[in-house]
């Protein structure tokens, strides 16, 4: 008895399907001009992986041993968890080993250790540092390579279209003869057993994956092709028997055309291109015991050969006729007219793909912050701990700069009366360079920060829609290239609820259709309920004019409730999201990752840890 359940059954997965899952990385390494510390023979290395976690270092995998080697590739895949708004810190060890001793750890035995973070890693795909014994000191010219690469869980969907030619009709009766009805009257027989008696073979095609223990999934069941001279609808599911069939005539049912569906690769293959794959057709029948017409198998990579103009197709087989049947050639053909391939890409396939995170901060300098010059001051420059707009700049700029290359971030003013004329500005360059407002890494942002504020009046009103718009205008030049190339994170640190809201509302709307997320953290002890409106998580955030946004783009946080927290907490809350906008938006303009950079070796991050 062939199991039978909905026929045409497949969800088409949602683009963000693969958000939900959590993201894993492999990581590849290799050596090169390690330090002999063998006497007799070359160095035997193994690499020890640690994580940090609470300021502590904890081995969480280690590589095997390469005997006599001083440039090694070890075949050991690190696997790690990855996550966008943290900074996770990697350090990896190189250790000669001895033998049944294992790996050591005294100084003798260390060949050099690296540091980096996971982040620096998957930006760049492929990380070479020089190892470092201790104190700083070089190894030598010893150099490890750590290549990335994402494990996807689901990276799109196909859609297929079929159909058959010239199958075996599997209709035989003969009236009076048929085993079990022999002479029985025509109106003793059911209608619909009569129905399946006269009509030529009813076909449908069932895809099955062969999964590695040899078993079979279901992938995908068409609809059924009904036989030329019984009434049907066309095409439909397979009814339950008791289910009345709407009047209408498929003919051609021997050479059937089935509706084009859609199958998550995932579903279809697991991801392997090269993953058997078993497909059989057969003759439906109305009381469950279908007839098999016959079966082929094929892989994902073969049925690629079908894009485009090009079609691939199979001889159904029948096993048994091709053993009893002398001259038996098939059982009929089914051919692949098209294939189309809609690939769901994650984050960090665009990051691979040498997407860049451009990083701005806007720094709110309106009068209710207080003279920075008195220490109840919001701005106030305390030697010995930093202020509230320095803690949330650090803990968000940290996590960003890993995924810009040049390492240079816009840093903007808003409320404040600036020189030379002291006129009121609500989009300064903090560095009062109006041609170039980026500042060389965080601390390049805080030192303007810090030097720009005895230079400057606070004042107000409180506005930020002209810094959303100024940001919103380089985005929308990067759209225009059509390529993901470069997202745009803009960071609004203010201590009390914009003036502006009618068209700070407006800007974000207009933003919510470019390459780019809002981040905005309230400093200080104000009350910032009206703040919450243009976070869209308690509903859709529109303009004044009632247009809603095209994605929810903006974050918005109090910084005091991260205020006994840990400096990464804020990060980890305003950031998390912002791996499923980028998705979002290059998913909506359908614009696919670009080509990975070439894997050069000298992708260096040369500085000493």
């Amino acid at each position: 008895q062939h199991p039978m359940g909905t026929m045409g059954e497949a969800h088409e997965p949602s683009p963000q399907a693969s958000l939900a899952v959590l993201s894993k990385v492999e990581l590849r390494v290799s050596c090169k001009h390690l330090l002999d510390r063998d006497t007799l023979n070359k160095s035997d290395p193994c690499v020890l992986l640690l994580m940090q976690s609470q300021g502590q270092w904890t081995e969480v995998d280690r590589s095997e041993v390469i005997k006599s080697n001083l440039n090694p590739v070890f075949a050991k895949i690190f696997t790690v968890d990855y996550y966008f708004e943290e900074v996770q810190k990697l350090r990896f060890e190189v250790y000669d080993s001895h033998g049944h001793a294992g790996v050591g750890t005294h100084d003798d035995d260390f060949l050099g250790g690296m540091e980096c973070t996971v982040g620096q890693i998957v930006a760049q795909k492929r990380v070479t540092k020089p190892l470092f014994l201790k104190y700083g000191k070089f190894a030598g010219k010893s150099t490890i390579t750590v290549i990335s690469e994402e494990i996807s869980g689901n990276n799109g969907y196909v859609e297929l279209a079929f159909r058959a030619k010239k199958l075996d009709d599997k209709v035989s009766w003969v009236p009076g003869q048929g085993a079990g009805w022999a002479g029985q009257s025509m109106g003793s027989i059911p209608c619909s057993l009569l129905q399946d008696l006269f009509s030529k073979s009813d076909p449908f095609l069932e895809i099955y994956r062969i999964d590695d223990d040899r078993s079979e999934q279901l992938v995908y069941r068409t609809e059924v092709r009904l036989g030329s001279t019984r009434p049907t609808a066309s095409p439909r599911p397979l009814p339950s028997p008791t289910e009345p069939l709407a009047p209408q005539v498929v003919k051609n049912n021997l050479s059937p055309i089935w509706e084009p569906f859609k199958v998550s690769l995932n579903s279809l293959c697991s991801c392997e291109e090269k993953r058997k794959l078993r497909c059989v057709v057969w003759d439906y029948d109305s009381r469950g015991k279908h007839d098999f017409i016959g079966e082929f198998f094929t892989t994902f990579e073969e049925m690629q050969k079908a894009m485009g103009e090009n079609k691939v197709q199979w001889d159904c087989m029948n096993p048994k006729y091709k053993i009893k049947k002398r001259n038996y050639k098939n059982s009929g053909v089914v051919v692949l007219l098209d294939l189309k391939i809609h690939r769901v890409y994650s984050f960090l396939d665009y990051i691979m793909g040498g997407c860049q995170i451009h990083f701005t901060v806007a720094i709110d300098f309106t009068a209710s912050n207080g003279d920075p010059r008195n220490s109840c001051s919001l701005h106030y420059i305390n030697p010995y701990q930093p202020n509230e707009y320095l803690k949330a700049l650090v803990a968000v700029g940290e996590i960003c700069q890993d995924y810009d290359s040049d390492k240079k971030f816009s840093a903007l003013g808003f409320g404040a009366r600036i020189p030379p004329k002291y006129e009121v500005s609500h989009d300064f360059a903090i560095n009062f360079n109006p041609d170039n407002d980026e500042c060389e890494g965080i601390q390049g942002v805080v030192e303007s920060y810090q030097s720009c504020l005895p230079k400057i009046q606070l004042y107000g009103p409180t506005n930020v829609a002209p810094i959303i718009s100024k940001v919103a205008r380089v985005a929308a030049n990067e759209e225009r290239t059509k390529e993901a190339s470069q997202y745009f994170i803009l960071l609004i640190l203010t201590d009390g609820v914009v003036t502006d809201m009618a068209d700070t509302r407006e800007a974000i709307v207009r933003a919510s259709y470019l390459p780019m997320s809002i981040i905005i953290v309230g400093v200080g002890n104000a009350d910032f309920t009206d703040m919450q409106i243009l976070d869209g998580d308690d509903g859709i955030l529109r303009s004044p004019r009632g247009e809603p946004v095209l994605r929810d783009i903006v974050q918005f946080v109090p910084f005091r409730e991260f205020k006994n927290a840990s400096p990464t907490a804020l990060a980890k809350c305003v950031l998390a999201e912002v791996p499923k906008q980028v998705v979002e938006y290059y998913s909506y303009k359908a614009f696919p990752p670009r080509c990975p950079r070439s894997e050069t070796p000298d992708s260096n991050l040369s500085s000493p840890q």
